[in-house]
């Protein structure tokens, strides 16, 4: 599967999501799916440094928003997310361009029940909301993401990007085609 489809993919899976999610109703109930482990404790364990203060939720989202932008190229966005190489900026182009040109923007992205990580003491844990207002596709896309300091702000875990955006297919597919393309599975 060349590399594009593999973008288009992951952000189809996004866009699906949210159009599901726009379409069908929604049972309150049920709980959500949870990708990121979850804490052990009511209170997860602080950073090392006692001082440190949770992110706001406006620094989570801005890393989401910039993302998703279109108009700032992928080797401009490699800081945003963990751990991510020169090969990552094209992937993340065809997400941004994904999203634009399936209709799911303008978004707007917010992030409530921030807490520390208690696999990753200094990461933080958001519940994240992404919401189109594009009145032909709206909708509402809930994911719990993980989140990582970086020179003074945040970054997207590598572990949520992989599971957004399949960095890891489409790194599979530079060195050679896979069997088949699988979505990450999400951590219990």
């Amino acid at each position: 599967m060349p590399r594009t489809s593999i973008a288009v993919l992951s952000a189809a899976t996004i866009v699906a999501a949210l159009a599901l999610s726009g379409c069908s109703s929604h049972d309150e109930s049920k709980p959500a799916p949870n990708p990121v482990a979850p804490q052990s404790s009511a209170a997860a364990t602080a950073p090392s440094d006692p001082g440190a203060a949770l992110p706001a939720p406006e620094a989570l989202a801005d890393v989401l928003y910039r993302l998703a932008d279109p108009a700032v190229k992928g080797s401009d966005k490699l800081a945003l997310v963990e751990s991510t190489t020169p090969d990552d900026a094209a992937t993340i182009d065809r997400f941004a361009a994904a999203l634009r040109d399936g209709g799911f923007t303008p978004l707007t992205v917010t992030a409530s029940d921030i807490r520390w990580s208690d696999r990753q003491p200094s990461d933080a844990l958001a519940t994240v909301n992404v919401t189109t207002s594009n009145p032909a596709n709206p909708g509402l896309f809930t994911f719990p993401m993980e989140f990582r300091p970086h020179d003074g702000g945040w970054q997207l875990s590598r572990e949520t990007a992989d599971m957004l955006l399949v960095f890891g297919n489409a790194r599979t597919e530079a060195n050679g085609p896979s069997p088949s393309p699988t979505a990450p599975t999400p951590t219990p």
